[in-house]
């Protein structure tokens, strides 16, 4: 008996075709990816199934039950991920699990033993709040919550999304266990290691299945998409020449950091980093969840101060001169920062505005942009309407609209297929050629194969920095993503 049916499903949002005639099926105990480029109708799919959202045309069942006339049925029987952390932030680890338990009419008690393997690795931290946790953790903590009352079914929307390699690992080594224990899973990822966990795939693009198979074959069969060739940077030798004397010099420093220190209370999110970062480099700023990345590029962009040490970013002291640097870089979160409510077209305006350039400059500035990103046709669209990977193209854009002196970007291309981020990576190269530093994180591996040079934290400290083949060489490491786990194993502190 097969755990999942979906019949003829088709799913419009006005005039945009978001499922066409899909049909598939998963049998009982299987893992099944559902994969595709940022659009594809993976979401509508899983949301139409755990009967959140009504199909136009067609038929789904999950475990035997109709998902529009046994909805309260397949409720009780399925946990769902979402793509987007689904917990309370404000609620404690505790607090969100029993809370979850309530929802389906069960207690913790009950279903400990269904999560204890999980569960048990974030206990300790019972009484923190959710918002407070590192990725890793708060995976766990909604895997958890989405298996607390012992679904025969769990869905996944691209559950690991923002989370570092070696919390992936550990996260689809806990779905082995559910295999085991038989729970049908079907999740979406863009990540090409985890589609290879699935035991099939269906290939959806543009709302249409292209097709199912094992993922060996789809990843094949479609490899333009899943696997499109590197990208070379473009660079005048006479160029590179000039550059790399200048280099020599400490006044092409655009970042100088010394003995950078932040606590909170007795812990030291980031214990005494030093580095200094070149003008027009691209530097990859890498560490696992909970090393101390992201408070690292806080105290840089001005966000934070240090508790101790100094630093200096575009010439500015972050210590005292913090407003200055707001004025002279730009920031793109890895939550998506631009306003959408607002049409493309009026955020270039608004941030350009913000950034206080002329209403000329805008003007021109804007029908150049709106044409290197093809966007021409969609300037009056909403930013809420547009896929994933055009949203984060556009706030790449708009961060440097004002071509500032340097770029921050933590994790940009989080959650996005492998084609539009090698876009994404064109834009960052044509950035750098022009001159603005790129600082950038990422969980990504392929991608710190782009970068000039990188630094890698492990519990709050800079342990390893060079360029990639240096990295690869000194540790004698095969690739990016082997070097990135051979250091991230070694941290020691329970702060992930």
């Amino acid at each position: 008996m097969n755990a999942i049916e979906v019949n003829n499903i088709s799913k419009s949002y006005g005039k945009v075709k978001a499922l066409q005639d899909v049909s598939f099926a998963v049998e009982k105990g299987e893992v099944f990816g559902l994969i595709g480029p940022d659009g594809a109708g993976k979401t509508s799919m899983f949301r139409i199934l755990c009967t959140l959202l009504l199909a136009d045309e067609g038929t789904a069942s999950v475990d035997g039950f109709d998902v529009v006339k046994q909805m309260t049925d397949i409720r009780k029987r399925v946990g769902y991920m979402p793509g987007r952390f689904s917990l309370y932030q404000d609620l404690t680890v505790e607090e969100n699990l029993e809370f979850f338990a309530t929802l389906f009419g069960t207690t913790v008690d009950e279903g400990y033993d269904s999560i204890k393997a999980i569960y048990s690795q974030i206990e300790r931290f019972k009484d923190r709040k959710a918002g407070a946790l590192s990725g890793g953790m708060k995976q766990k903590l909604a895997l958890s919550c989405a298996l607390v009352h012992q679904p025969s079914v769990l869905f996944l929307d691209e559950p690991t999304t923002g989370v570092d390699p070696v919390s992936r690992k550990e996260f689809w080594e806990m779905l082995s266990m559910l295999k085991e224990r038989e729970i049908t899973i079907v999740a979406s990822t863009p990540y090409l290691d985890e589609v290879r966990c699935c035991e099939r795939v269906a290939f959806l693009s543009e709302g249409k299945v292209m097709g199912i198979d094992t993922p060996e074959i789809i990843l094949d069969r479609f490899k333009d998409i899943f696997n499109p060739p590197g990208i070379t940077r473009k660079q005048d030798s006479s160029k590179t020449v000039a550059r790399q004397e200048e280099d020599e010099s400490k006044h092409d420093n655009v970042i100088e950091v010394e003995h950078l220190v932040k606590a909170f209370g007795t812990f030291h999110a980031v214990d005494d980093i030093s580095f200094s970062v070149k003008r027009g480099e691209i530097f990859g700023f890498l560490g696992a969840n909970g090393a101390g990345k992201t408070t690292a590029m806080h105290m840089l962009t001005g966000l934070n101060q240090p508790t101790s040490g100094t630093g200096r970013v575009a010439g500015f002291d972050i210590r005292t001169e913090h407003e200055q640097i707001k004025k002279h870089i730009g920031y793109m979160s890895q939550r998506f920062s631009l306003y959408e409510d607002l049409t493309v077209a009026e955020n270039i305006w608004l941030f350009g505005g913000i950034y206080g350039m002329k209403d000329s400059e805008i003007a021109s500035k804007t029908d150049v942009l709106l044409e290197q990103l093809k966007f021409e046709e969609h300037k009056n669209d909403l930013v809420g309407s547009l896929p994933l990977g055009w949203k984060q193209k556009l706030a790449f854009s708009v961060s440097i609209f004002h071509e500032p002196a340097i770029v921050f970007l933590d994790e940009p291309t989080g959650g996005v297929d492998p084609a539009t981020r090698r876009q994404f990576w064109e834009l960052i190269y044509d950035a750098a050629a022009r001159g603005i530093t790129v600082f950038v994180t990422t969980h990504y591996m392929d991608e710190a194969e782009y970068c000039d040079r990188i630094s890698i934290m492990v519990d709050g400290k800079i342990s390893a920095m060079g360029t990639p083949e240096e990295l690869k060489q000194n540790l004698h490491q095969p690739d990016m993503d082997h070097v990135f786990t051979y250091l991230a194993r070694k941290a020691t502190r329970s702060s992930d």
